[in-house]
């Protein structure tokens, strides 16, 4: 099934332009635009879109309290932070409202069709530059390392390991060459990681190993 795509940007010309390129693109389908945050809840919510690109600066509601509303209804849609601004507030704080990824607006037709079809997979398009900025940045409290059984005890070893090398901010590629691994078994091993720990997603994942004490 093509995966439904809802554009949110305040420039009519912005939006028109990414439906064209997205257009091109197979399986996947923009069913929905709106032009501000307030806008995007309802439409979100008639729509019903698999992932929704955000852009972040808009007038009566910004893209970043508008992911907050979304993503708090349901675990769908998926939000894809889509911003011509790269400021790390914008990365942090849309992925803190629950976004699933961030991407810059200037990024090739391929990179965003891969990026939609990452968070729509339940993956997040988060980059190592931004996942180790926002360790650097973030004040996250630290939990004392007798407290990591809270939150990942139903994990394996290998998981464990995993877990850990996800929030040091490593990609998979880099995951599978740590371990001695192929890409498809640290996939596999994510999947299970974000099953047994309730997790959103990838970014969820990093906030809690953060929390846990696996930041390096």
């Amino acid at each position: 099934m093509s995966i439904r795509v809802m554009l949110v940007d305040d420039n009519a010309d912005t939006r028109s332009g990414f439906a064209m390129m997205l257009t091109a693109e197979p399986g996947i389908t923009v069913v929905a635009e709106a032009a501000d945050g307030r806008q995007a809840i309802d439409v979100a919510a008639a729509a019903e879109p698999d992932v929704i690109l955000m852009d972040v600066r808009m007038p009566d509601m910004d893209g970043i309290e508008a992911t907050r509303q979304i993503t708090a209804e349901n675990e769908t849609p998926r939000v894809l932070i889509l911003t011509t601004y790269d400021l790390d507030e914008y990365a942090f704080d849309g992925l803190a409202a629950g976004a699933s990824g961030f991407l810059l607006k200037d990024a090739t037709p391929d990179q965003l069709a891969a990026a939609i079809r990452a968070v729509h997979d339940g993956d997040a398009v988060v980059t190592p530059r931004i996942t180790r900025r926002m360790l650097e940045k973030a004040k996250w409290p630290v939990r004392p390392e007798t407290a990591i059984s809270d939150d990942f005890d139903a994990l394996t070893t290998r998981e464990r390991e995993i877990a850990r090398a996800i929030t040091e901010g490593l990609t998979n590629a880099e995951i599978a060459e740590r371990f001695v691994l192929t890409e498809g078994t640290v996939k596999t091993h994510i999947n299970r990681i974000l099953r047994k720990l309730d997790a959103r997603d990838r970014v969820d994942i990093v906030i809690r190993g953060h929390r846990a004490g696996f930041a390096p």
